[in-house]
């Protein structure tokens, strides 16, 4: 009776420490493992593009990683093949009732001709959150970035010789059960896409004029905006179109009666200024579900408290008041921040057909051009910093 008592505790200890509801979860395979890792080369390996004159996602690294899951069996090997075409069921779950979470990360050529990925463990927390709001299975997170890590020393010629350009690693999972119907997928395919990308907007640094309408909500309080969920991406193309007619580059997201200030495109925004009490601050949205917890976010608040030189703040505050810092020459610098830009400093703000002058680029942006500095040369090498992860 003490070994079956003891059994019993330690079954449920480890039921406890699970993310996941146990019926959910194979009971035979929690995770796939990197020591399983099948591999197979491409024949055909296609010619690599320019790196000064890449553009955003239209190219993608010979091969890729792929990870297959059923509710039966649990997760199967991990397998690197050539880059090649899905072939999936077109009663997918995933395309029905996007099913489907997505990650973007970046892996840097150093100047010490030294490949790192920046920060992948914290993708990995991401990922795994909005696995389990998606109701997909739970993996192990260094298992993946060990796999990831063989997949970029197999196509370590494809990240760019260049520190204006770097490989983006995409990792995907979506449900692919074959059926219809509003439920949790009894199947799943985890896989990694790979390609060398240069500025994702074409405007590079050059500071960006918003959109502001407070009609247009991108996410709410019980919603999905923390998660990295494709499908809270499609709905603000359309919005993104109505922003450009209007010769805006990005639109801002504003929530609530107040016009509280979320997100810009897809970034974190931040706002340099004087606050009401003359303090130098640094403000952003705060983690409350209705902003992505950008990784790019996390690390530009944990520079500037290193610096120490301002006060950071994450909380909400609204379009009154970054109005009245500008009528009273408070607001110095507001930019939007995220892995595929880094930093993309704002202009002007048109909001509800009154144009905005934001003054950014006035004294140089100083604030914002110290963070892109400051990361970059971490990204790039030129400064040792346990954030980045050598891949061999």
């Amino acid at each position: 009776m003490g070994l079956l008592k003891l059994r019993c505790v330690q079954f449920l200890t480890n039921v406890t420490k699970r993310s996941a509801p146990l019926h959910y979860r194979s009971l035979t395979t929690a995770s796939f493992k990197y020591d399983d890792l099948q591999v197979t080369l491409t024949d055909k390996k296609q010619e690599k593009p320019d790196p000064n004159n890449l553009l955003f996602g239209h190219n993608f690294s010979d091969h890729m990683l792929q990870v297959e899951w059923t509710r039966d069996d649990g997760w199967g090997k991990p397998v690197i093949s050539p880059l090649t075409n899905l072939s999936i069921h077109p009663g997918a779950k995933c395309l029905h009732y996007a099913i489907e979470l997505f990650e973007g990360m970046k892996a840097y050529r150093g100047v010490d001709d030294k490949i790192r990925m920046f920060r992948p463990f914290e993708n990995m927390k991401r990922m795994k959150s909005t696995a389990d709001r998606a109701y997909l299975p739970d993996f192990d997170a260094e298992e993946l970035v060990k796999c990831m890590k063989k997949l970029l020393q197999i196509d370590r010629e494809w990240v760019p010789y260049s520190t204006k350009s770097s490989l983006y690693l995409r990792p995907t999972f979506i449900g692919t059960e074959p059926t219809l119907g509003v439920t949790k997928s009894a199947s799943a395919l985890l896989y990694v896409l790979t390609g060398p990308v240069g500025p994702y907007y074409p405007t590079g640094m050059n500071p960006v004029t918003l959109l502001a309408d407070p009609q247009y909500v991108r996410a709410w309080p019980g919603g999905c905006g923390n998660f990295k969920m494709g499908s809270n991406y499609g709905p603000t193309i359309k919005i993104s179109a109505e922003a450009d007619k209007k010769g805006c580059q990005q639109v801002l997201w504003l929530y609530g009666d107040d016009h509280q200030l979320t997100e810009v495109g897809a970034m974190n925004l931040f706002v340099y200024w004087i606050n009401e009490q003359g303090e130098k601050e640094l403000i952003t949205a705060p983690l409350d579900g209705l902003v992505l917890p950008g990784i790019t976010r996390k690390s530009l608040i944990e520079l500037a408290k290193k610096w120490g030189e301002f006060k950071v703040t994450e909380r909400s505050y609204t379009m009154a008041e970054v109005t009245k810092a500008l009528n009273e020459n408070r607001l110095k610098e507001m930019f939007g921040a995220g892995t595929a830009c880094v930093v993309s400093p704002v202009e002007k703000i048109l909001y509800i057909d009154n144009m905005l002058n934001i003054p950014t680029m006035s004294e140089g942006a100083p604030v914002t051009m110290r963070f892109l500095k400051e990361l970059t040369d971490i990204h790039y090498g030129r400064t040792i910093s346990d954030w980045c992860e050598p891949i061999e």
